[in-house]
């Protein structure tokens, strides 16, 4: 893991990891399971009860931690990045933070390290945000990296930490998925009819 070597701008409590894994649905087997996991970081937010005009500092943490998720994520759940099918990201502020500095982590530069764990990924990573206090769920929104029109993947992860956020922190997370929901059949474009191209189709 490249981020291993060197030191990480985020202060970071605690990384939690989760892996979900269906294996029947309705009284239908699941065969393969589908598998979701998601890693969380619980990190220090610098700018914890005081505006900030200048938010580089969280810009550069979502970042570096865009890597060292996502290569968590996909190594909960045993697989190459590149054979991950969906991705997605939320974060969560405590109550001396506000919503900004959760889209500083999300938005600027936290894509393209996620992507290159991935290996692709042409489609939005979709995102949730959100204040709260301990043990608030986090909602992490799921699309198919390549194609947010395969309706398959059109799905989330709920995750919480009982002890995240205090006041002065900021959970932060990605969920992988190696597969859409179980037993879809709402129609769409499917898997493979995707050209990867526009990050729609």
């Amino acid at each position: 893991m490249s981020n291993g070597s060197k030191a990480l701008k985020a202060k970071i409590r605690k990384i939690v990891t989760f892996v979900e894994e269906t294996r029947s649905e309705m009284g239908r087997s699941v065969d393969p399971p589908t598998r979701k996991a998601a890693v969380v970081a619980v990190i220090e937010n610098p700018f914890s009860g005081r505006y900030v005009d200048d938010l580089s500092d969280l810009i550069a943490v979502g970042e570096e931690l865009g890597e060292l998720l996502t290569q968590r994520a996909v190594s909960a759940l045993g697989i190459p990045g590149s054979v991950a099918e969906s991705y997605g990201k939320a974060a969560a502020v405590g109550e001396n933070g506000e919503l900004e500095h959760a889209a500083a982590i999300l938005h600027p530069k936290m894509g393209t390290p996620v992507r290159r764990v991935l290996g692709k990924g042409a489609a939005l990573i979709p995102s949730s945000k959100k204040r709260g206090g301990l043990g608030v769920t986090l909602e992490i929104p799921l699309g198919h990296k390549d194609a947010a029109f395969v309706r398959s993947h059109f799905d989330g992860m709920e995750v919480r930490i009982n002890d995240a956020p205090r006041a002065n922190e900021i959970i932060v997370g990605i969920a992988v998925t190696d597969s859409g929901r179980p037993l879809a059949r709402v129609g769409g474009l499917t898997k493979d009819q995707i050209k990867g191209v526009d990050g729609l189709r």
